[in-house]
């Protein structure tokens, strides 16, 4: 009898530790998402997506990378001690929210312009706007730093928000690794 129970216990403690095991590789209720376009109707459905899985409960982690960077530059702020090419870059690409231009049908700025306003008559939030409340709703937004660096874009000239960060692709890989939805946009 006392060995029966023994063997129970050990089967039990077995199946504990298989049980601990699998609850380890069960990915977190969290999504991660890779904003690469800066295109006015993809940064608005990343943010859509976002504010909509963050207000399902999900966490929600955003690694803003190439194009999708000048969003997130503030129009507001200059940085001076920038070489040739991180100028250029800074003088070629959108500098915020506000200037990014439709990816279809922009036609020197008058399909923007449309879209824009457009929204405005249907009371749908402008991006500015979606990224204040992806703010509000504990979005985390991770900034490529090789990105950064390839277009000479300095970290003080982002805008603010309260979850802002900078890394490289290992760290969102690993924010990656154990969300249950990974989406690119």
């Amino acid at each position: 009898m006392t060995h029966d129970l023994a063997a129970v216990e050990k089967q039990l403690a077995e199946m504990r530790a298989q049980l601990d095991a699998l609850q380890e590789k069960v990915p977190s209720n969290k999504l991660a998402m890779v904003v690469f376009s800066g295109d006015l109707d993809r940064a608005l459905a990343a943010f859509i997506i976002a504010t909509g899985a963050a207000a399902m409960d999900m966490e929600v982690v955003m690694f803003f990378t190439f194009w999708a960077t000048p969003i997130l530059r503030d129009p507001a702020k200059k940085v001076e001690d920038k070489d040739f090419m991180g100028k250029m870059f800074g003088t070629m690409l959108p500098k915020g929210a506000r200037s990014v231009k439709l990816s279809k049908m922009n036609m020197g700025g008058l399909g923007t312009a449309m879209m824009k306003n457009l929204m405005k008559q249907k009371n749908v939030a402008s991006l500015e706007q979606m990224i204040a409340v992806a703010g509000e709703l504990g979005v985390r937004i991770y900034v490529c730093t090789l990105s950064m660096e390839l277009m000479g874009f300095k970290r003080e000239e982002m805008i603010a928000y309260p979850a802002l960060d900078f890394c490289g692709v290992g760290t969102f890989l690993g924010e990656a690794m154990d969300s249950r939805v990974q989406l690119f946009i």
